[in-house]
Parts: structure tokens; sequence; C-alpha cells
């Protein structure tokens, strides 16, 4: 007989809700700094949080958005004194709980359930990266923007008269850190297809009203949701 599995967050929050307070966090707080010790992991209830680093002269990379009911986990588990490999940041007001590390990882082991979970978490995790990779080194800047958008539909799309809408604000900045391209490509780019009705932009919200173009473009592989996602 099958038994039904957990996500990693549902057997966190499970666990840790009765345990910890919610955090209420506002936009633009740092979560934690690349190269500091670690002392939380973070179970996200509500909210977006970019997760990223920026480079010694400046520019900034935005290398996923964690979104509602996901975990934050930006360091190498069960090592002694880590130190998280990226920063963190919220994006819009959230509600989180904060986990010290030992207690997620003495839960981890010791727990069959979360243990599974964890392993399906760390694969998915690095299916999802290498897509990313390839996508954007295969497709240069424009077939990675292309990406970039069908992996926002894919994680926080929302049906409507329009198209898909991605309900998550963002900015040609941050799209561009997404990418890792600059804002004039990207703004060059979305005017294209803009022209094109492929897209449309409103109070800093995309709409694709035309996925199956993006998807020629980059010769769209048709992924399951959970890896082809930005998040």
């Amino acid at each position: 007989m099958q038994t039904k599995s957990f996500s990693l967050f549902e057997v966190l929050e499970q666990f840790f809700a009765s345990h910890e307070p919610v955090q209420m966090v506002r936009a633009g707080t740092v979560l934690f700094q690349e190269k500091e010790s670690v002392e939380y992991m973070y179970i996200l209830l509500n909210g977006n949080v970019s997760i990223g680093r920026v480079h010694m002269r400046g520019k900034e990379l935005i290398l996923k958005i964690a979104a509602s009911k996901e975990v934050i986990i930006e360091y190498q588990v069960f090592t002694p004194n880590p130190r998280y490999h990226f920063s963190a940041k919220a994006m819009t007001d959230c509600q989180l709980l904060k986990i010290k590390r030992d207690k997620f990882e003495e839960f981890i082991k010791n727990d069959p359930a979360a243990m599974e979970a964890f392993a399906t978490f760390l694969s998915t995790s690095y299916l999802k990266a290498q897509m990313k990779c390839q996508d954007l080194i295969m497709n240069g800047k424009k077939g990675g923007l292309y990406s970039i958008l069908i992996r926002l539909c894919h994680s926080y799309g929302m049906i409507t008269e329009e198209g898909i809408l991605i309900d998550v604000p963002l900015t040609h900045q941050e799209l561009a850190n997404l990418t890792y391209g600059t804002r004039e490509v990207i703004q060059r780019t979305l005017k294209e297809l803009r022209e094109q009705n492929v897209i449309s932009y409103h109070q800093q919200k995309f709409t694709v009203k035309n996925l199956s173009f993006l998807k020629r473009e980059v010769d769209c592989q048709n992924c399951p949701y959970e890896i082809c996602g930005l998040n």
C-alpha cells in the first residue's frame, strides 16, 4: 500500500508551527547576508523572498525567488560552522518561522518522514538549478529572459482573461538581475514582446499572453512545474 508523501514545507510547518512564533518581516528586510555564520533556516508562510548575491563590482544576481509555503535553506547542512552561501531579502511583507539551525538539523536526522522529504527537496532543487543554468547558457540573454518568464508563470502564474498573470511585482532591474543581464537589454526585449502582444505590463506585474511563443523560442522541454520554476 502506498503511503502519502509530504513536502518538506508541510513536514516542517506541522512540527515547528506549535513551537515557534510567527515573525512579521517588512519588504526590504535582509534575512541574512552571504558569508555570515548560519543561525537560522526559514519557513516562509506568506510573501516573497529573493535569494542571490552581489558581485564585487556591485552587480546583483537573483538566483531564485522563494514564495509562500516554501523553505529557505541556503547553506551546507550537517557541517560544522556553516556560512550562508547567498543573501536573502524580503521582496514583499512576509510571515515566516525562524528555526534555529541545530533544531532543524536534529529534527531532520531523527524523523524518517522529514529526512525523506528533505532528500526529495534536495534532488528537486538540484535539477531545477541545472535546468536554469542550461537555459541561460544555451539561449543567451534574450532566451534567458524568455526562460525566466516561463518559470515565473509556473511558480506565480494566475489564469486571467488576458493570459497568465505573474502575481509578484517585478521591476525591469529585478528581471535583469534574474538573467545577470543589463536593464537596457531587458527593456528592449520586453518592448519587442509587448509589440508582438506576447506580454503586457501593468503596476509592476507582467501578464504573459502567448506562453507558446516563449516556449518555442527556447525549445522548451515541458518539464514538470516543480522543476520548471523560479523558486
